[in-house]
């Protein structure tokens, strides 16, 4: 007997999952199969702009290429969870890459960050970039950056880089920090491995990718103007 209501339990767990993922199942065992029954079958709040925003049909409504679009979006851009939902998360980081693009060459078209200070890196937290000026000339950039989270936002104002330690080590956060350059605390440009869209951010620090790190390793100095301004999407 003990047998027999075994089987019936496990029989029933099968069933119970095959009803939630009922589509999938049926092409169970191929790598299509494997990227569906992570994909979900709901339509999110924002459907109908993520769809325009990746060129699909935009009806509002999920289906599993809509959701397998999505889901590639969010892989390659480090938002998790990677699952295809059209939610703030996903519009959020597309509307940031919008006004990316839109910057430019000429990031600081506004006048934001102070042209009269000679050489200094500016910092747009509602935008995620980052650019390196002299007066009103670019000298390098801009780039995405990922700034902090909510409730660990990067300080907003006027600072001067204070240290710099080309292979720091955080003992904080016991992660390294290669090309750290301090300017506010323990807030500091510094390269990461993440995406700079990966959720939710970081702790108080302006990420950069390795390359851009370097650069600014090389173009700056202690004693250099940063300048922060702006909100970040979500904080």
């Amino acid at each position: 007997m003990g047998n027999i209501r075994d089987v019936r339990v496990r029989r029933g767990a099968v069933l119970s999952v095959a009803g939630l993922v009922a589509a999938p199942a049926l092409v169970l065992g191929t790598g299509t199969a494997a990227q569906a029954a992570s994909c979900t079958a709901s339509t999110g709040p924002y459907q109908k702009q993520v769809e325009k925003w990746l060129g699909r049909t935009a009806d509002g409504r999920q289906s599993a290429a809509d959701c397998t679009a999505i889901r590639s979006f969010q892989a390659g851009k480090g938002i998790t969870p990677a699952a295809g939902y059209a939610g703030p998360v996903t519009w959020r980081t597309m509307k940031t890459i919008t006004a990316q693009k839109a910057a430019g060459k000429t990031p600081n078209a506004a006048k934001k960050c102070p042209t009269n200070k000679g050489r200094i890196a500016c910092v747009d937290l509602t935008r995620q970039l980052s650019w390196i000026q002299d007066g009103s000339r670019l000298k390098f950039g801009p780039v995405p950056v990922r700034t902090g989270r909510n409730g660990d936002e990067t300080r907003t104002g006027s600072k001067k880089i204070y240290w710099r330690n080309i292979d720091h080590w955080s003992t904080l956060y016991d992660v390294s920090m290669p090309y750290a350059q301090f300017f506010d605390g323990g807030q500091a440009f510094h390269s990461v491995t993440k995406s700079m869209y990966n959720n939710p951010g970081s702790a108080g620090c302006v990420n950069m990718r390795p390359s851009d790190a370097k650069s600014y390793w090389n173009l700056l100095k202690n004693g250099d103007d940063v300048y922060v301004y702006g909100r970040k999407p979500g904080t």
